[in-house]
């Protein structure tokens, strides 16, 4: 045990006292919070730009149905002849919606015409057919005899108030943040099991084909060996997220202080003041989604992680080191690691196009209980409420697997740690599986 004690601990120090892993973990928070910025300023100059698109109504039928927002600008160009209305439209602006005259306006179906060399936006594409067939409607009723002011005016805009059996006042789009909490979590476990897997690979095939192996087995197990460079690095890694944890906590400390602060400033503003009250009304909301945030597991969430996280990387990073010990080259590695990828890509596509939709559904449970996928499907779930007997049973198959894992894989590790100058195959990694 102290052999295993000692190459754990030549694993995380050499891990932790190299110069990237000391800038990333401070600098990694830091390039989410900038790459996050960055993106709201992106959106928030593109929802600046405005795009100008010409009309030819040849006949005035939709003209004045095409209004000008701050997205969008009109250009009516009816006037010219349509040949010139084209070539104005193609030098000057993004496209021309030609209108032609027909004999009446339920001919247009099928007949309005986008002409642009780029193609446009399905938003775009679906805001001219609603206003294409709204007009097409009202002519055929007005046929029908029908009074349009007056279907106008009965139409009804509903909203569905949502509320708990409490009586407390539910909120929309719970499910969506609920899943970005649990996909955002997962979605860090797969990328530190991808890195931190390449980590112990990498480590394998350096001393490898350093020949230091062989010096390193002749006091060593081969089994005491892969397990030291998984355990070390995974102890690294959780180093890495407990900082973060404390940074995010930090972080959560002064967003909560702030909305506080805001609405107990928002108070005192006076009612007349329409801009400033729906200031007030719009942090109201926050603070309730804030509150909403608040009353997850999110205890249950943080240790679940931890487990999730230690279970998943053991399980992936004892493929990673049978990998390494198997070939001579990162190059000779590829051809290996796209079985071991693909159950993690699986996990989250099904957590974010399965667990938004029905979290309790037969596709959620299954995939959040099998262990390869469960480190991200079920931290997907948690947020919804996850029955214990699911958790329990989804951490006891992942541990129990990857004990299985580790019991075949250092059956590869064992005969491929030793072998040079020959690029093995499935076949091949089996024969040293059975060996």
């Amino acid at each position: 045990m102290s052999k295993l004690n000692l190459i754990i601990k030549r694993e995380f120090i050499a891990k932790v006292r190299n110069k990237s892993f000391i800038v990333m973990t401070f600098l990694s928070p830091l390039l989410f919070v900038g790459m996050a910025v960055l993106v709201g300023f992106l959106a928030s100059m593109n929802k600046d730009s405005v795009t100008q698109i010409a009309i030819h109504d040849e006949a005035g039928y939709l003209i004045n149905d095409f209004k000008s927002d701050k997205l969008t600008q009109y250009i009516d160009l009816s006037e010219m002849p349509f040949s010139v209305a084209k070539d104005t439209a193609g030098k000057n602006y993004k496209g021309l919606l030609f209108i032609p005259k027909v004999a009446s306006i339920p001919e247009l179906n099928g007949k309005v015409e986008y002409i642009s060399d780029d193609s446009p936006s399905i938003e775009f594409i679906s805001d001219v057919e609603r206003t294409v067939n709204a007009k097409i409607t009202k002519e055929n009723l007005d046929v029908l005899g029908f009074d349009t002011d007056k279907i106008e005016k009965a139409k009804s805009k509903s909203s569905l108030k949502l509320s708990k059996f409490s009586g407390e006042e539910s909120l929309k789009g719970l499910n969506e943040i609920k899943v970005a909490i649990g996909g955002f979590m997962g979605y860090l476990i797969m990328m530190f099991i991808i890195i931190y897997g390449n980590f112990v690979m990498r480590s394998v095939i350096e001393e490898k084909t350093n020949r230091i192996i062989e010096i390193i087995i002749s006091s060593v197990k081969p089994f005491q060996l892969m397990m030291g460079k998984i355990i070390g690095n995974s102890l690294a890694g959780i180093l890495q997220f407990l900082i973060w944890a404390v940074v995010g906590a930090l972080l959560f400390f002064i967003a909560s202080s702030f909305f506080g602060l805001q609405l107990g400033a928002s108070s005192a503003v006076s009612p007349e003041m329409m801009e400033q009250a729906q200031q007030a009304a719009g942090l109201s909301k926050a603070q309730l989604y804030f509150n909403e945030i608040l009353n997850l597991p999110l205890t249950l969430m943080l240790v679940s992680f931890v487990i999730f996280f230690i279970g998943g990387y053991f399980l992936y990073s004892s493929l990673y080191a049978a990998i390494g010990a198997a070939v001579d080259s990162e190059t000779d590695s590829q051809q290996f690691l796209l079985p071991i990828i693909m159950p993690l890509m699986l996990a989250v596509y099904i957590g974010f196009f399965t667990v938004i939709n029905d979290p309790h559904g037969t596709v959620a449970t299954v995939f959040s209980i099998i262990p390869f996928t469960s480190p991200i499907v079920m931290l997907m779930r948690i947020p919804f409420g996850v029955p214990a007997w699911q958790l329990i049973l989804s951490m006891v198959l992942l541990f129990a697997t990857f004990t299985f894992v580790v019991w075949f894989a250092s059956k590869i590790y064992r005969v491929g740690i030793l072998m040079y100058g020959k690029k093995p195959t499935w076949k091949e990694l089996y024969k040293w599986i059975k060996y």
